[in-house]
């Protein structure tokens, strides 16, 4: 679709990407991440916000907003993915496509991290492919 709205929702601590835990979440930064996907959807012709925060209630907020504002929603949503019944709530809102994007294969970490409550609310889940992922991500949004 032309002219599609794409929000790109980050949670806690993706702001240290490149810094921290390399060899988990590899050496790109967010900044090289959001260049990476605003170049892809300049490509297709679609606009691109992208945002992070360290505050839950920052997240609610924006995934309220993409009720009005975009027409698909991208969200690593870090820590938040494993506790935040909140977060859940807010998506269950949407009637847009939400795509849950991990840097890191969740399911190959520790116990906790195997539950996602994001999911629930997710047409589909991208984990362990890296930064590559947010491309896979707007890539399964074409039409």
């Amino acid at each position: 679709m032309p002219g599609k709205r794409i929000l790109v929702l980050n949670g806690p601590n993706l702001n240290m990407l490149g810094v921290r835990e390399p060899a988990v979440y590899g050496r790109d930064t967010l900044a090289d991440i959001e260049t990476a996907c605003r170049k892809a959807a300049v490509a297709r012709g679609w606009s691109l916000e992208f945002r992070q925060s360290n505050h839950e209630g920052d997240l609610v907020g924006w995934i309220q907003e993409a009720r009005a504002e975009a027409d698909a929603l991208v969200i690593n949503p870090a820590a938040f993915t494993h506790t935040s019944v909140a977060i859940l709530d807010a998506l269950l809102l949407l009637d847009i496509p939400v795509i849950e994007v991990h840097l890191s294969n969740i399911h190959k970490r520790e116990e906790f991290r195997h539950h996602s409550y994001v999911s629930r609310a997710a047409a589909g889940v991208i984990a362990g492919f890296g930064a590559k992922g947010y491309l896979l991500a707007l890539a399964a949004l074409e039409d």
